[in-house]
């Protein structure tokens, strides 16, 4: 029974433990959330095996060597008739040896594929940027909705009280006869409404709250102590040096860019299947046992070089193929860019727009503040009627959360910038 009151004593403590909030600023949100994306991850792994892709294309400009090993039964002396332009003799043996190849020259084939596959890997590279950049937007983006959430929900609580020392009042008021009970159900109906402000702002809160903690990867997680970060300066008059950044660094451009040399490369390395290739083949071993006609050790060396005659137009089909796709691949890049200026503008006008409203929101609150002092003088001398007073509280609760928004709004707008102007990482 002791052990029994000890528990629950002791149980309010473990879930307040349990529920402590996570304490976090912008910069710890971004490498929790780089840590635990997997999104963030597989880019990486195929970024790494795209790496690999080079060096298989370049085995093919060193020297190969194998080892054999042929036993060999036969009708003695017999010849292939059958199945092929030569007669070999063929006899009872068995042999061991080694082969050793290198390619001399293919006009340039092999070389051009292994910078096609470079220029691949970086690109790959280019879009695990991307990948980070979205995944440090969209943390952003929940971290200062969290941020303004918890400000509206802090509005919505203080409009709470302020309108139930509303309701006391007027309902004193009305006991002593000095005000009438309709004026307590305006107050009353105020405060309800009050009240289902708080409800939806606590839910928001709640829900920014889960989308941030799935954006850092610990879904787990359901409150957070978020550190205000510093207001952003304004912005720039002109758009043009942001675009002029954000065609220079954005990892989604940079990655179309070496796209577009690796179907250069690969349009080249197909144009060299019209030349020669040229390769040296050497092998030389033991034959331990066979026929007496087969000498007990071998070795050769030759050259060959394979010319292309006729194929059907094969080549000249992966030829025209791969220019095309070249030539495509520059169109993406003309697009993309087109459509980068275009969000780049969009996101420089959005951001000045959240700044001057953040001046503009705190003028508003000035003068309902205002407003709802004179209100609420009229009202306590019995000069204005609580309809007026209702109204210019109303005014002061919705310009309290457009001021509270204003600056949250503002910085994920000059996040977004950051972002169309591949400065976010």
């Amino acid at each position: 029974m002791r052990h029994l009151l000890v528990l629950a004593a002791l149980a309010p403590f473990g879930a307040a433990f349990a529920q402590a909030p996570m304490k976090l600023t912008l910069a710890e949100a971004g490498r929790l959330a780089i840590r635990n994306n997997p999104q963030f991850s597989a880019a990486q792994f195929t970024a790494a095996a795209a790496a690999q892709v080079p060096n298989q294309y370049k085995a093919g400009l060193l020297p190969s060597l194998s080892g054999n090993l042929t036993g060999v039964g036969a009708d003695n002396g017999s010849r292939l008739a059958a199945g092929g332009l030569n007669n070999p003799v063929v006899y009872d043996h068995v042999g061991s040896g080694l082969t050793v190849g290198q390619l001399l020259a293919d006009f340039g084939r092999t070389s051009n594929l292994v910078g096609m596959a470079k220029l691949r890997a970086a690109a790959q590279d280019q879009a695990t940027e991307s990948t980070r950049a979205g995944i440090l937007m969209a943390v952003g983006a929940a971290y200062f909705g969290v941020l303004k959430a918890q400000s509206v929900l802090r509005v919505a609580n203080e409009t709470v009280q302020q309108r139930q020392v509303v309701v006391d009042q007027v309902t004193a008021l009305a006991r002593n006869k000095l005000r009438s009970t309709l004026d307590v159900s305006f107050a009353s109906v105020n405060l309800s409404d009050a009240k289902l402000l708080q409800v939806q702002a606590r839910n928001d809160l709640e829900a920014t709250e889960a989308q941030l903690a799935a954006a850092i990867g610990l879904p787990g997680e359901t409150a957070f102590e978020l550190s205000e970060e510093p207001m952003p300066a304004a912005m720039p008059d002109r758009a043009a040096d942001l675009i002029a950044v954000a065609i220079r660094n954005r990892p989604e451009l940079k990655e179309l860019r070496l796209q577009q040399g690796a179907a250069e490369r690969f349009a080249k390395a197909e144009h060299a299947l019209f030349y020669p290739s040229v390769g040296v083949l050497g092998t030389a071993g033991f034959v331990p046992a066979g026929e007496a006609a087969i000498p007990g050790r071998y070795g050769a060396i030759g050259m060959n070089v394979n010319i292309p005659i006729f194929n059907g137009g094969l080549f000249r089909a992966r030829q025209t193929e791969a220019e095309l796709q070249a030539k495509a691949a520059q169109q993406n890049v003309n697009d993309l860019q087109n459509r980068v200026i275009r969000d780049v503008r969009v996101a420089w006008l959005n951001s000045a727009t959240a700044y001057d409203r953040i001046a503009l929101t705190h003028e508003l609150l000035q003068q309902a503040q205002l407003s709802l002092d004179l209100a609420q003088s009229r009202f306590d001398l019995g000069l204005g009627s609580f309809v007026d007073l209702s109204q210019a509280q109303l005014n002061l609760t919705s310009a309290a959360i457009a001021t509270a928004s204003a600056l949250y709004d503002y910085q994920v707008q000059r996040l977004l910038v950051d972002y169309q102007t591949g400065v976010l990482h």
